[in-house]
């Protein structure tokens, strides 16, 4: 199997590992050795436990896949200082992965971190007014 299908074949393997699942730090290390991912991965899972991910769009080059995403989950517990909402995220993001020896080892995210505090509540969307 060549390379480029090979990380994309384990990119999937690895969001269907983890999406609407508990993610542990044992579990998160079956796919990664990046601790900033693994961070962020707990951050998110403490505050909106078993979220779950979609891919909507993929793209690999050499060692790197690029995926176009949503995670969804209810904010059941604090988050960043702020009390739990119990409402919904739905939030869109892309994130670019690094996959060195059947592992992540880098990867870089972006997310519309103000759609995710309107969702929560917190912020008024300014096109409401």
């Amino acid at each position: 199997m060549d390379n480029l299908k090979k990380n994309r074949e384990f990119i999937i393997k690895y969001f269907n590992g983890i999406s609407g699942e508990e993610k542990t730090r044992k579990r998160l290390e079956e796919y990664t050795n990046d601790e900033k991912l693994i961070s962020h991965i707990l951050f998110f899972e403490s505050a909106f436990p078993k979220y779950e991910l979609f891919i909507e769009e993929m793209v690999t080059e050499g060692n790197k896949v690029i995926v176009q995403g949503r995670a969804t989950g209810t904010n059941t517990e604090a988050f960043n200082g702020i009390a739990a909402t119990g409402r919904k995220m739905d939030l869109p993001f892309a994130i670019r992965y690094t996959i060195e020896n059947g592992k992540i080892t880098d990867h870089w995210l972006i997310a519309d971190q103000m759609l995710l505090m309107e969702q929560l509540g917190v912020m008024a969307n300014e096109t409401e007014h």
